[in-house]
């Protein structure tokens, strides 16, 4: 019996480790030209996120810049619909999913926008009172528990403005915390970042994800190396070829990286791994350059 396929012990131990948390079932995605011809920008998208015993998820999507990663992240987020396929999600019991809803899924954009009219401790509070309809001073004692740990405290009457990049990129995932979302998604995380601001985002991304084993990150990406040190899964974004070797319309999941399966997820010093270089070649030098 592998990883993915124990019981899962707890609250939730009737779920399978099998059981998909998140479903995208043969999603296509098209836009309309000014010709009024059609352009597939996703085509026969599938994957699936399924729970994992005693680990929260934190999947990744690779792929290059242009690919469609921005149209799935709204897909998944219900910001958009696809045209035609499914987004399902689960209703955390055994094989009930439904279609995805506005405001199921959070979503953490690359320039972390906050309510500037608002303190950094209100920016946590507003969105657990109005979203996740908790009591005023229940929503102000959590949000002060996120920040206090995550070092933001002394902050916590700062106003956005006032706040570094990195800070406000904290600010802006807790507040989706707030909201009670066990499905987040991050947009470009790593992006413009020097390697200490990476590596605190990695670790960053890996402590909100530990605070519950339900939680599930999904990462639109273009960083190979850090997607590969901070993930369980890296689903890769592509395009098929014709006989000419010339890309065709519709980007789709080329291939899927379990990093359970290869012994590299959850490892502290994962990029001192042999296999790591090697899974980081093969997508940098074969599949990325493809896509």
């Amino acid at each position: 019996m592998t990883e993915r396929e124990k019981v899962v012990t707890g609250p939730l131990s009737q779920v399978n480790l099998l059981e998909p948390l998140l479903t995208v079932d043969n999603v296509c995605k098209d836009f309309s030209l000014n010709d009024g011809k059609k352009f597939p920008v996703l085509k026969n998208l599938s994957f699936s996120i399924k729970n994992i015993q005693n680990k929260p998820q934190i999947v990744s999507i690779l792929g290059p810049s242009g690919i469609g990663k921005t149209t799935i992240l709204r897909i998944i987020a219900a910001l958009e619909r696809p045209t035609s396929g499914h987004i399902l999600i689960t209703e955390d019991e055994p094989n009930k999913m439904r279609d995805v809803k506005l405001g199921d899924v959070g979503v953490v954009f690359q320039k972390y926008p906050l309510f500037d009219d608002l303190s950094v401790l209100d920016n946590l509070v507003q969105p657990g009172i109005r979203i996740a309809k908790l009591d005023a001073k229940v929503a102000r004692e959590q949000a002060l528990q996120y920040l206090d740990k995550f070092e933001l405290f002394k902050q916590s009457l700062y106003w956005p403005v006032q706040l570094s990049g990195g800070q406000r990129q904290r600010v802006a995932i807790l507040q989706q915390l707030m909201t009670n979302k066990h499905f987040i998604i991050l947009d470009e995380p790593f992006s413009g970042l020097d390697p200490v601001s990476i590596t605190n985002v990695i670790n960053l991304i890996k402590n909100i994800a530990n605070q519950h084993t339900l939680n599930t990150f999904i990462i639109i990406t273009h960083d190979i190396t850090s997607a590969l040190t901070v993930s369980d899964t890296i689903y890769l974004l592509g395009r098929e070829v014709d006989e000419k070797g010339e890309a065709l319309p519709g980007a789709r999941i080329m291939k899927e990286y379990d990093l359970i399966s290869e012994g590299l997820a959850y490892l502290p010093d994962i990029e001192e791994k042999a296999r790591f270089a090697e899974i980081r070649k093969e997508i940098k030098l074969d599949i990325f350059p493809r896509l």
